[in-house]
């Protein structure tokens, strides 16, 4: 139905641009769960990645991101969902399942580990998708290569480990149906240069990247 309802938007925007012309297109969202990690974190990555893309990609995505339950029938309204955090995640049974509901129905996820997610993410979506891993995806794949491209996978943009930044993914029929971005850092090179005093050049390719994020989660399906 997500996937629908989306190529709806998409071709009345395309057809009738004026009937959007003082509303949104579509709206992402952050996920909230339980456990106790925080999932509010990188409180303007989102604002700002919607205002490049809005810029740089004449998306027309509402301004201030929604905020979604995992649990929560809410979900099926946004093609993009962002998930962020340090620390513990936990998704119950209904959880699961609702975002797996979500994700098979045309939804998309992109994790971003802000370090310290790793042990529980991968945890918590063996939940919703049981028979899959995450997979670390070529260089190769759409996802780098939409309107900007990265010959090279993700951009660092903060050191923890000293590991290289990868990508990985869960695919379903061939279609990436969650991204996690893990030693990259993304959602802290989106937030307001003040926060972290990032050279701008660097918050450049985090919001690049994020931006194929965006494009490849609302094309895909088309």
């Amino acid at each position: 139905m997500l996937k629908h309802l989306l190529v709806l938007f998409l071709l009345l925007a395309v057809a009738s641009p004026s009937l959007f012309a003082q509303n949104y297109s579509f709206k992402i969202a952050k996920l909230k769960y339980n456990g106790g990690g925080d999932w509010y974190a990188n409180k303007t990555s989102l604002p700002n990645l919607i205002q490049f893309c809005n810029r740089n990609l004449n998306m027309n995505i509402a301004a201030e991101p929604a905020i979604v339950e995992v649990g929560s029938p809410e979900l099926f309204s946004y093609p993009f969902v962002h998930m962020t955090g340090h620390g513990n995640v936990i998704f119950s049974d209904a959880e699961a399942q609702n975002l797996r509901n979500y994700l098979l129905s045309g939804g998309f996820l992109h994790v971003d580990d802000n370090y310290g997610l790793d042990k529980y993410i991968r945890k918590e979506m063996k939940k919703v998708f049981p028979e899959y891993e995450f997979v670390e995806l070529p260089f190769d794949h759409p996802i780098y290569r939409q309107k900007f491209e990265f010959t090279h996978g993700l951009p660092k943009v903060h050191e923890h480990d000293n590991k290289p930044p990868q990508g990985f993914g869960i695919i379903h029929e061939g279609r990436l149906v969650c991204f996690y971005s893990f030693e990259s850092d993304l959602g802290n090179g989106w937030e307001d240069q003040e926060i972290y005093n990032d050279p701008e050049p660097i918050r450049q390719q985090a919001l690049r990247m994020g931006a194929n994020l965006v494009t490849y989660a609302v094309t895909q399906n088309l």
